[in-house]
């Protein structure tokens, strides 16, 4: 069954008892990992429980089929259900997901977790049929789920952000969900910093107030973790300062399918402003009309942005990504070299002549 937006708070906070799988698919795969955890937490809450939860992968499933069916059939040594999560599923565990829900043996919950598919795929067609399955899509979050996600965040901590701070925020975040609650922690740690060796020049907002510049000073342009900032130079066609980024981004670890994802954000967002264009706005016009409205600190880069990429330019640049994106995913080959590969391209293609 296709979870509906709306029903899926409930479906995280209490599973009917009922429901023998669950599917959480989607590109956005910060926020699939987020909502799996959540509901394989109601079954196992500790998910490295060796006894209550069993993790198998796609390629045992090429090697013995009914290994799922096996799992959700055997009794947990020490009670209660037993949680089977096979993240990444493959097209080719289509067979053994159709044994698990076909059967009624055992009491297990199987959690499948798995990137962007198709309505055509067979595993989300099978969870969408089936009335003892959940299926659950996780897209990328929109201008109210980020800003929901922000004020939720910061008002956890004990904080609070000036407007300006929130827009910010709101304009720089949601590619993934799983990289915006890494950027909200961080500007949390340093507002809550009260170590006696911070720096008293760059002390946060008083009152507990996150203001623009305590936002920009840990999600903007200052260091290894500026995702945005470093697809904001391919698309400019910065090399000498991509490069840089990307070093910097190595030695933070960044994921290299956030890059890529935060890049084709980036671009998907100018596409719409080029549409604009093509319909006889100006560049300046068309930065006013996108929704949600642009950052007003960045207008001006957007505008130039739209300048420099015309519509065919970005949608060349956009396949470029999605190729990158399934190469990193399913080829074996490093995934880190795949993405700078791609962005380092967009930078070539940003400094074409239209």
């Amino acid at each position: 069954m296709k979870v509906k937006p709306r029903d899926i708070p409930g479906v995280l906070k209490a599973l009917d008892p009922g429901v023998r799988m669950v599917l959480v698919y989607g590109p956005d795969e910060g926020l699939v990992r987020e909502r799996a955890t959540a509901i394989g937490k109601q079954i196992a809450p500790d998910l490295g429980d060796p006894f209550q939860v069993v993790k198998p992968g796609p390629a045992d499933l090429k090697e013995t089929p009914s290994l799922l069916l096996d799992e959700i059939a055997s009794l947990s040594m020490m009670g209660g259900r037993r949680l089977v999560w096979l993240d990444r599923a493959e097209t080719s565990s289509a067979a053994a997901i159709d044994l698990v829900l076909s059967s009624d043996a055992g009491e297990g919950l199987l959690l499948v977790t798995a990137g962007d598919l198709k309505p055509s795929s067979a595993i989300r067609k099978a969870a969408e049929k089936a009335r003892n399955a959940l299926a659950i899509a996780c897209y990328e979050d929109s201008a109210g789920d980020v800003r929901t996600l922000v004020t939720s965040t910061l008002s956890a901590a004990g904080l609070r952000a000036s407007p300006d701070a929130v827009a910010y925020l709101v304009a720089n975040l949601g590619s993934d969900r799983g990289v915006s609650r890494s950027e909200l922690d961080k500007l949390v740690l340093y507002m809550t910093d009260t170590s006696p060796d911070r720096n008293p020049d760059q002390a946060p907002g008083e009152g507990g107030t996150v203001t623009l510049e305590d936002a920009k000073a840990v999600v903007g342009d200052t260091g290894a973790f500026d995702i945005a900032g470093l697809v904001d130079y391919a698309i400019a066609g910065d090399m000498a300062r991509l490069d840089q980024a990307m070093e910097r981004a190595r030695i933070a670890g960044e994921s290299p399918v956030a890059l890529i994802r935060v890049a084709q954000s980036r671009l998907h967002r100018l596409l719409a402003g080029a549409g604009e264009m093509t319909k006889g706005a100006t560049a300046a016009e068309a930065v006013q009309r996108l929704r949600p409205p642009v950052f007003w600190a960045d207008r001006d880069a957007v505008t130039n942005a739209l300048h420099r990429w015309p519509a065919p330019r970005i949608l060349s640049a956009l396949n470029r990504l999605m190729d990158a994106e399934i190469a990193a995913k399913t080829t074996g080959n490093p995934d880190r070299a795949i993405a700078e590969r791609a962005l380092l391209a967009l930078a070539r293609m940003a400094g074409r002549r239209r």
